[in-house]
């Protein structure tokens, strides 16, 4: 498809124009045809007038040129002077059989003519003229009108032209500005005095851009984060690899070592995949059912209280309680909070459920409130330089339950506080 150019002033300019060609046929064509009507009323009085003065004679120097009369009585019927020349006849009566009413128009030899009758002491009084009245009236009304409406117009398409201009100049600058978003020598500053949608639309612009590069700076973070942790793993299993083909290292040594470290990277790459399945699963509509949190909660406990026997493990049930979604995603949340838990508790954890909520409390160390802001962005590194990514994941697999999850620091230890959204049920 071809697009063709044009920029917003000449769009603006034949706006105008086209604007102007409509006033011009409103005020040539379109209201001449509307002041018929009310100039006709204006004829007919006109015409009137003067029969009501004239009762039986007709005084020739009082004549109005444009208006010839009639008069008929029971034998007789008299004409004014200028009747031949308001009207060209041959007969009188092919006029006379026109005016079938007491007042109106009527078309004769290709011209419209006006007339007005009065009955008054058996004589029919009749006042007829062209149209010229008429035509008069409506051209002094167009000449009265039209320059106030043309100035009128005129004044609104300059004044429509400036504003238009000063738009286009600001948005060329916004333009400029979106040229050179990634450009940092690019003076990106904007000062607009009014506040209005294009200087919220460039605040806008502006709250883009410095996200854009948050957003780069986070990325190069965050590739650099997943280098750290996956290049660590790769390093000690070349290093044994090289130790047994050296001779200074057993082969079970080795071979434990590899596998273990193995496993952190199988571990990294699995959470990486399934915190991309969870940003495709968000825009998903998933149905959730009720589960049994008493039984998860139950095999969670069984599953972590070996890693440390130091930890005293503590539920605290709620038997109306209800967690909806499915038993793999709470299974997954429990999973990575205990084992972030594992790290930082001293000697308790206690789970708690209560009212539909989920409280997971350690007695570790309080989190710091820079840290907290960040604590569930993906790749982050956490506060003893592990890879962050099960705290995201824990955050993503809850929204797409519709649940969400706080932090808040105790006198002693951290609380995870797991809730539905307000207004979902």
């Amino acid at each position: 498809m071809n697009i063709k150019k044009n920029n917003l002033s000449k769009q603006l300019l034949l706006v105008v124009g086209v604007a102007f060609i409509l006033l011009f046929i409103s005020l040539g064509v379109i209201l001449p045809q509307m002041l018929i009507p009310v100039a006709e009323q204006t004829v007919y009085s006109y015409l009137s007038e003067p029969l009501k003065i004239y009762d039986n004679d007709i005084d020739n120097n009082l004549l109005n040129t444009e208006i010839a009369y009639i008069y008929i009585s029971e034998n007789t019927i008299t004409t004014s002077p200028n009747i031949r020349k308001v009207i060209s006849f041959k007969n009188l009566k092919d006029i006379q059989k026109k005016m079938k009413d007491s007042y109106g128009k009527f078309i004769f030899n290709h011209k419209t003519y006006y007339y007005y009758t009065l009955k008054k002491n058996s004589i029919t009084k009749i006042a007829i003229s062209d149209d010229s009245y008429i035509n008069r009236t409506k051209a002094s009304i167009i000449s009265a009108i039209f320059p106030l409406v043309f100035g009128t117009f005129l004044l609104i398409g300059l004044m429509l032209v400036y504003w238009s201009s000063h738009i286009v100049r600001k948005i060329e600058k916004l333009k400029n500005k979106i040229d050179n978003i990634d450009n940092p020598d690019y003076n990106h500053k904007i000062n607009f005095i009014i506040d209005d949608e294009i200087r919220s639309l460039s605040l806008a612009i502006e709250d883009m851009r410095l996200s854009l590069i948050n957003q780069e700076k986070y990325r190069n973070q965050m590739y650099q984060n997943i280098s750290h942790d996956f290049k660590t793993p790769l390093t000690v299993i070349k290093s044994y690899i090289e130790a047994v083909e050296d001779g200074v290292e057993d082969k079970d040594t080795a071979f434990k070592t590899i596998k273990n470290q193995t496993e952190k990277l199988e571990q990294k790459v699995h959470s990486l995949l399934y915190l991309n399945k969870l940003d495709y699963l968000k825009d998903k509509k998933i149905e959730h059912s009720i589960i049994d949190m008493d039984k998860l909660l139950a095999q969670e406990v069984n599953k972590f209280k070996f890693h440390r026997k130091d930890i005293n493990f503590e539920v605290i049930k709620d038997s109306k309680s209800k967690y909806y979604g499915s038993y793999e995603n709470w299974e997954t949340i429990l999973d990575n909070l205990l084992s972030n838990f594992m790290r930082y508790a001293k000697t308790k954890i206690r789970i708690t459920m209560k009212q539909n909520k989920l409280i997971l409390y350690n007695d570790g160390e309080g989190i710091d409130k820079d840290f907290l802001e960040v604590i569930f962005t993906p790749f982050r590194k956490g506060i003893k330089g592990e890879f962050g990514l099960g705290l995201s994941i824990v955050k993503k697999t809850l929204n797409i339950m519709d649940y969400d999850i706080t932090i808040q620091n105790e006198k002693k230890g951290v609380s995870f506080i797991i809730a539905k959204y307000k207004g979902t049920k």
